[in-house]
């Protein structure tokens, strides 16, 4: 009788444990349609509207205008508070422009895109690394949402919570969530307009920059020979450039080389800077909402890591990176 109640007991847990893993594989599967949906309605609609981002307690709002061709598109990106500036970003470049110091700035896009972009390429393997949830159905900017949460499975990522737009899939709200389930930066429509390609108004400078100075931010392919990074399982180098930050914006008077790894899983994203080392550097981390960021001395050089990560993660890719000058040969 007690062997019969044992294999009873281990029949209901097997049946719970098939149901769960059932439910999950529908979770993934639904959230893998909703996340490649939202990353083609990003880059083939036309559409214009107001974005409020949030970093802690700082906010900002913005006008965003984007126009898809077949050349990559193009948006417009107005900010609403501060001097009055703009960029335009068309394919892979950037053009800023700033009237109060009568200055263009000209540079290359990095490999992650703005919001309401997705940059992820294989979708099977950023699930992996996140438990997806589907939560009530919302409202935002007067469109009826769908909302799905990514919970992080190893601790050493944000997870996140979207809003998708029924009618067309576009991402209307995303916010990052912290180990504690705190709300750490948020990203979302506060109005939306859906316009047809053929009434949609140009993408151009409010502007007139005749006799602007133009600065251009050089950049070209890095070579990252002989430098080892341990990341967290997922993350996949997205892009590696050498840039030449202008005098007017190195901060230390004069030209400065730096060298930047860019790694992403999909959704978070990681910056490493390298760059000759200062006495002038800090060590001490910085903390900003979602932003961490730690400095860390390697032998003659300064690398600086940066992400909307946990800070655990921050320290623990610091900890572990390393240069050997043969590889290098």
């Amino acid at each position: 009788m007690l062997f019969r109640s044992h294999m009873l007991s281990a029949a209901v847990l097997l049946v719970l444990l098939v149901l769960c893993l059932g439910a999950n594989a529908v979770e993934s599967s639904l959230a893998a349609h909703q996340l490649t949906r939202a990353r083609d309605a990003a880059e083939r609609l036309d559409y214009s509207g107001t974005l409020i981002q949030q970093q802690g307690p700082a906010m900002k709002t913005s006008r965003i205008i984007h126009q898809a061709d077949a050349r990559g598109g193009s948006e417009r990106n107005i900010p609403l508070e501060g001097p009055p500036r703009e960029y335009l970003a068309r394919g892979e470049d950037i053009t800023w422009y700033l009237p109060a110091e009568r200055r263009i700035v000209q540079e290359r896009r990095s490999a992650v895109h703005s919001f309401p972009a997705l940059a992820f390429t294989d979708i099977a393997s950023l699930l992996r690394h996140y438990r997806a949830d589907a939560l009530p159905s919302d409202r935002v900017a007067g469109r009826a949402a769908q909302v799905m949460q990514l919970r992080s499975i190893d601790g050493l990522r944000y997870g996140y919570r979207f809003w998708f737009d029924v009618a067309t899939g576009l991402m209307l709200r995303v916010q990052s969530i912290n180990e504690t389930e705190q709300v750490v930066a948020q990203t979302g429509f506060s109005q939306l307009v859906f316009v047809s390609p053929s009434v949609q108004r140009k993408s151009a400078p409010r502007f007139d920059t005749r006799g602007w100075r133009i600065d251009r931010v050089v950049s070209e392919p890095g070579d990252l020979s002989g430098w080892t990074f341990r990341l967290p399982a997922g993350f996949r180098l997205v892009a590696a450039q050498r840039r030449v930050i202008p005098q007017a914006q190195s901060g230390t008077g004069e030209p400065r080389e730096v060298l930047q790894a860019m790694f992403s899983d999909g959704l978070s994203v990681i910056s490493i800077f390298i760059e000759p080392w200062s006495v002038l550097r800090s060590s001490n981390p910085v903390q900003r909402a979602a932003v961490n960021m730690v400095g860390k001395r390697v032998g003659k050089f300064w690398l600086t890591i940066v992400g909307e990560i946990p800070m655990a993660a921050v320290r623990r890719i610091a900890d572990t990176l390393e240069f050997s000058a043969s590889a290098t040969k």
